[in-house]
């Protein structure tokens, strides 16, 4: 898959996978993130870590959107991980070349939380130190 192609085909970001529980699991992965690096830096790196991700997302269940911003520059490079009905974490510093991976790693595990939360027990070290705030679900009437 070429950035191009993700670039252009908004189909070729959702990857097409087997029907699991994973498959609920969506990251969205910051594509203008430069994470302090030079405005004439080509690739930009946030489209690195997006190609990254979506390839290391193959057969695993997740989808993978580009997204044009989250509003996390200073801490960038940025993505969010979401799923239905569960809270979504948006994480930033990550690695180019080894943010996907943890990415993934984190997708698996929140997606077989019964709770909606991404564990903190197994979550990689880049999702521990890079998490920036996690918003809730659409329905959540507050803590009691």
């Amino acid at each position: 898959m070429t950035l191009a192609s993700i670039a252009t085909n908004e189909a070729a970001t959702d990857l097409a996978c087997p029907t699991q529980a994973v498959s609920a699991v969506t990251i969205y992965v910051c594509i203008t993130c430069r994470g302090g690096r030079p405005l004439d830096l080509v690739p930009v790196p946030g489209e690195v870590l997006a190609t990254a991700t979506a390839r290391a997302a193959e057969g695993t269940g997740i989808a993978v959107r580009q997204i044009r911003c989250l509003a996390n520059c200073n801490r960038g490079l940025s993505a969010a991980v979401r799923r239905d009905g569960a809270w979504t974490y948006v994480f930033g510093h990550l690695d180019p070349s080894s943010g996907a991976g943890a990415l993934i790693e984190g997708a698996r595990l929140f997606a077989s939380a019964p709770d909606g939360l991404m564990p903190w027990r197994g979550r990689p070290d880049a999702l521990k130190r890079g998490l920036v705030a996690r918003t809730p679900p659409f329905d959540f009437n507050g803590d009691s």
